[in-house]
């Protein structure tokens, strides 16, 4: 696909107007400030004054600990997801039969064992509310509308429409969902919009864990531990390096058999296969999982 392309979609999916329920989720940071990982624990206590804890300095230990662990828990979904509803589409379009039921089975199985692999109540609560989001937004925003057959066709005659193929796969993994079939996690979901849109693999996932960051500090700015200023600061200044550093380490991370033959392939260039997941923040976790022990909350999860 063309950068030129990769770059619209890109522009698309940034959009902070785009309903896709991450505002319900505060990834621990709520409770993480509620149980006091904001102030200053380790100066002595003492009746003369000291000076207020530095909350950009918090906010950017937590967005370090907190993606970190996400990139290595749910990178490897993405692309797990990404490449099996590529191998999916390609299939279809060339007309093998029973590509999407095969697509749908292995997708299913990632997303058991996305659920297996969370291991708290809470996190996977937001997860599946964010998932489902991101299956709509692409049916009700993504799909090609109806005066799209006004449009000129570029697919030869008796081929099947990829746009046709990707609204199908949707619906079904849809449906799934509402039949409490399959639970419909996030990082599944992502990577099937991601597909479906074209996105590369590794710009799926680039994509994928800014916008993380950007929730983060997002939930930050709604808790009031920091400012809508210093959060775009944060965004340009600290962000970025981040990022960037876990992309390095967990981009050809994979769920190990449930991977494309491509994935696998791609492993075995490596001096050792990168197999995932894993969680790499033990306190995080544990603060997650007792956000609902809050007496007020702001986030649902």
């Amino acid at each position: 696909m063309d950068s030129d392309h990769e770059a619209y979609i890109l522009l698309l999916l940034s959009d902070s107007n785009l309903p896709t329920g991450s505002f319900v989720a505060s990834a621990g940071l709520e409770s993480y400030v509620t149980h006091g990982f904001f102030a200053d624990l380790s100066s002595p206590s003492s009746s003369a004054p000291t000076a207020p804890p530095d909350k950009m300095d918090y906010t950017v230990n937590f967005l370090r600990d907190s993606l970190s662990s996400y990139a290595h828990s749910a990178l490897p979904f993405v692309l797990d997801a990404h490449l099996i509803v590529e191998d999916a589409l390609k299939e279809a379009h060339e007309g093998a039969e029973g590509a999407l039921d095969s697509a749908l089975r292995r997708l299913r199985e990632l997303d058991e064992l996305y659920e297996s692999t969370t291991l708290n109540h809470v996190a996977r609560r937001a997860s599946k509310n964010q998932g489902v989001a991101l299956l709509t937004l692409f049916s009700k925003g993504f799909s090609k509308p109806q005066l799209s057959r006004h449009v000129r066709r570029a697919e030869p005659v008796g081929a099947p429409e990829p746009d046709a193929i990707v609204s199908k796969l949707v619906d079904r993994l849809k449906l799934d969902v509402r039949c409490e079939e399959t639970h419909g996690h996030l990082p599944i979901c992502w990577g099937v919009l991601t597909a479906a849109l074209r996105l590369s693999p590794e710009r799926s996932q680039y994509l994928h864990l800014f916008l993380q960051a950007r929730s983060l500090l997002s939930s930050s700015v709604r808790l009031n531990t920091i400012g809508p200023y210093a959060a775009q600061q944060l965004l340009l200044h600290a962000v970025r390096p981040v990022v960037e550093s876990e992309m390095s380490r967990c981009k050809r991370l994979t769920a190990a058999s449930l991977t494309s033959q491509r994935s696998s392939a791609a492993a075995q260039d490596e001096d050792k296969a990168l197999l995932g997941p894993a969680m790499t923040w033990p306190l995080g976790e544990i603060l997650a999982a007792r956000h609902d022990l809050q007496h007020s909350r702001i986030f649902n999860s």
